[in-house]
């Protein structure tokens, strides 16, 4: 599950900021909220790991913890735990959770697999983050696992414009083809080499074009641009790609965060207060 509750994170935030707006359900007022959207589901995960946390926080002090910050504080902790202890760092509280969750915001701000590398950089600029924290967030792409419908179309035979490796293509038509899954879309490793663990392995895997979407093979389609530099460089020095991932986390952690004055404190996290 740590590898989903990163993903948790990254898209609560990127939807009306970091504010626990992905965790509600669907109510007859609000039929389809952010975690019915086309990104999330059916393959968003970890919303029961959210739900425990927070009971055990509203038994010993309640009202006192947002829903936000717990999914905040997850993903810190999934990435300690999935990096081996290399990434460690502290996670600033204080966030307030929403009221407003729409599935149809999910498209327009979240970042598409097949984003080509200006669509990347300008979505991640509307939030606030550069293209540094662009191609060093990418690199939570070492862990965790996707289903082939999200590249198989662009990435895979009979497709003609993909960069990617020959072999490694081959392997994830079998993959994706063998009848593992009943619900006909298997699901493959983002990262072949080191699959649960969370490393620069990434970053290599990039630069041999190992990559299962359009949007990692993009970070290298230009010879020139400062993002071929920065996956190199991570490739090479897995210290400061382990560094900085921890400042792009803060940093992602800060966008567009509730106050008092426009959030509240749920007293359970699928439900705003209002309706409880």
């Amino acid at each position: 599950m740590k590898a989903g509750l990163i993903r948790l994170f990254f898209h609560d935030c990127f939807i009306r900021g970091c504010d626990a707006s992905i965790l509600l359900d669907p109510t007859s007022d609000n039929p389809q909220p952010e975690k019915l959207g086309i990104p999330n589901f059916p393959s968003m995960r970890g919303y029961e790991v959210i739900d425990a946390a927070k009971a055990e926080l509203e038994a010993t002090c309640p009202g006192k913890v947002s829903c936000a910050d717990i999914v905040a504080f997850a993903a810190r902790d999934a990435t300690f735990f999935l990096s081996g202890g290399d990434i460690s760092f502290d996670m600033p509280a204080g966030r307030y959770d929403g009221n407003v969750s729409l599935a149809g915001e999910t498209l327009p701000n979240l970042p598409p697999p097949f984003a080509g590398l200006q669509q990347l950089v300008k979505m991640f600029a509307d939030k606030g983050l550069d293209s540094f924290d662009m191609v060093t967030l990418s690199g939570a792409h070492s862990v965790g696992r996707s289903h082939c419908s999200s590249f198989s179309w662009d990435r895979l035979p009979p497709s003609t414009t993909s960069d990617i490796d020959p072999a490694f293509a081959g392997e994830l038509v079998a993959n994706c083809s063998s009848a593992t899954n009943a619900g006909g879309d298997n699901t493959v490793a983002q990262d072949d080499k080191t699959p649960d663990v969370m490393d620069n392995e990434y970053y290599q895997n990039v630069l041999d074009h190992r990559v299962l979407f359009t949007s990692d093979a993009a970070l290298i389609t230009s010879t020139m641009d400062m993002t071929t530099y920065l996956v190199r460089v991570y490739a090479i020095f897995p210290w400061l790609w382990q560094q900085k991932f921890a400042e792009a986390m803060v940093k992602m952690g800060r966008i567009e965060i509730k106050t008092a004055a426009t959030g509240e404190i749920r007293k359970t996290c699928r439900v705003v207060n209002s309706r409880q």
